[in-house]
């Protein structure tokens, strides 16, 4: 974008009078602030583009934007746009600056920012997660040639490494620069064919989002839905298995573990109903939130199609999307025809013949960074990190609780130990939780989405998060609860929590 910007001319429309686009002025210095100094296009883009989002205003791309001298005349020229894009101009007027200056303050040379408070943000979305140190510190590195040798012995090993994470032997994996939604698309792309029917579920908002891409890349979606806050109802799936004697049906999809209702789905129970029935479709699981901290067995349960992204369990930025591909996987992508290039494994496959293993450049900081994210889980060992998030969900759950809000998960059998949704009493809008624990304590917590928003607030419990640190988010949400209306008592979900973790925490091994 930034590129895209210093190719566009900055200068004044013809029609326009003052170099700023306000009306004329008989102040000598009206437009003096202007030529003082050159203002650069990516800090004109920094404000036009808080000052857009601050009243949910979208300009598209070519739009020629003009800020008023309300402004404090501290905007740079228009920015005037090829020509073969719109042409249109978006008037931002003085009203807004009432709303902007309550969530943001200009600053020197036309840059605008929030202040953020003191110490660390306490983030307990359900991803993106906190990054640990280690990650942080691993990826603070130059660039390198990826066509080295260094960096091709570097992706060998962590192609097999990424495959103890599904637990398989048998998988083979790809490190492709995308997040979770690219990752969907890879599975679906590379196994199916325009017109193959899949069976999908609709237990929340990311499931939604996945059967959304489903059908507009034109495959025939047989959608099975659930109350939002239940499971996959699974005695629909074994009915469809049973009256498919043709076996039309390709593909099973489902989301292992919806972040939008904290539900964490049976796939040893698919897998069994696909085997009693002796059919033949594709298992694809989307892994994102509990991949690396809920129980996942690729081999086990007979998953064709496994995939996660950076940012959730395996503490890291948001941009590599990993998928995995059991054999019959493989084989069902040499037919396949639906339409890929930058996600076609085929791509991959050649160049991990080659040795040179990436098809296109791929994030160098990234690579050491799932390294160093790879060697802290192996070093706390996989079934402890699993332990650890179940310990946590559970503190969590009891909190809740104690604290007399019910869980939207609607039963045991589908608690979630990566994210807690939490429903609010009718008079609370779960919103105002949000905003106010982010404007007042630092602590970020996930909004209800589409179904579930004004509703349910969520509190993220994955990733590389100690038992200390979540009691400090359950004070937090005590203390934000108390702030909009609801009379919970201080220091009871904590305790709560607190009761049940101190006879559960292990000894840190390396320690003893």
């Amino acid at each position: 974008m930034r590129e895209w910007l210093a190719g566009c001319a900055l200068s004044p429309p013809a029609d326009e009078s003052s170099s700023c686009g306000c009306p004329p002025s008989n102040d000598p210095n009206h437009s003096s602030i202007l030529t003082q100094r050159r203002i650069y296009p990516s800090e004109y883009f920094s404000a036009a583009g808080i000052l857009l989002s601050a009243t949910s205003g979208r300009a598209r791309i070519g739009t020629q934007l003009t800020l008023p001298c309300s402004f404090a005349c501290v905007a740079p020229p228009p920015i005037l746009c090829p020509p073969f894009i719109y042409k249109a101009r978006l008037f931002l007027w003085p009203h807004l600056l009432l709303q902007i200056r309550r969530w943001t303050k200009v600053l020197p040379k036309g840059k605008m920012d929030f202040f953020y408070g003191p110490g660390r943000n306490h983030l307990f979305v359900p991803g993106p997660v906190n990054i640990p140190e280690p990650v942080i510190r691993a990826m603070n590195r130059n660039n390198e040639d990826y066509r080295s040798p260094a960096v091709p012995a570097l992706t060998r090993t962590l192609l097999e490494d990424v495959k103890k994470i599904f637990k398989t032997t048998s998988g083979t994996t790809f490190l492709i620069p995308t997040t979770g939604t690219g990752a969907w698309e890879s599975a679906l792309t590379n196994t199916l064919s325009p017109g193959d029917k899949i069976v999908s579920f609709l237990i929340g908002q990311f499931s939604l989002l996945w059967i959304d891409q489903q059908q507009r890349l034109n495959f025939n979606v047989d959608v099975i839905e659930s109350e939002w806050g239940r499971g996959a109802d699974l005695d629909a799936l074994a009915s469809k298995l049973a009256a498919d004697w043709s076996h039309s049906i390709k593909a099973v999809c489902i989301v292992h573990n919806e972040t939008a209702t904290g539900v964490t789905n049976n796939l040893a129970t698919v897998r069994k109903l696909l085997d009693e029935h002796n059919h033949p479709a594709l298992l694809l699981v989307d892994g994102v939130s509990s991949i690396c901290a809920i129980d996942f067995r690729m081999d086990e349960w007979g998953v064709d199609v496994a995939l996660t992204g950076s940012q959730k369990a395996l503490s890291m930025p948001t941009g590599m999307g990993i998928v995995c591909a059991s054999p019959k996987a493989l084989e069902a992508a040499k037919s396949a025809k639906s339409v890929r290039v930058f996600f076609d494994w085929n791509d991959y496959l050649k160049f991990y013949k080659m040795g040179t293993f990436w098809p296109y450049t791929p994030s160098i900081q990234l690579l050491y960074g799932l390294r160093a994210a790879l060697d802290l889980l192996f070093e706390e060992g996989l079934d402890n990190v699993i332990a650890r998030h179940n310990r946590l969900g559970k503190a969590t759950r009891l909190a809740v609780e104690a604290w007399g809000l019910k869980n939207c998960t609607q039963k045991e059998e589908w608690f979630s130990d990566t994210v807690t949704a939490v429903i609010v009493p009718p008079h609370v809008n779960s919103s105002d939780i949000v905003k106010r624990a982010w404007t007042r304590y630092n602590l970020s917590l996930g909004l209800g989405l589409n179904k579930v928003a004004g509703k349910v607030f969520r509190i993220g419990h994955l990733g590389n998060l100690n038992d200390l640190q979540l009691l400090g988010c359950l004070s937090g949400v005590e203390m934000v609860l108390r702030d909009v209306g609801y009379p919970v008592k201080l220091g009871s979900g904590v305790a709560a929590a607190a009761a049940y973790l101190q006879n559960t925490i292990p000894m840190i091994s390396s320690r003893i």
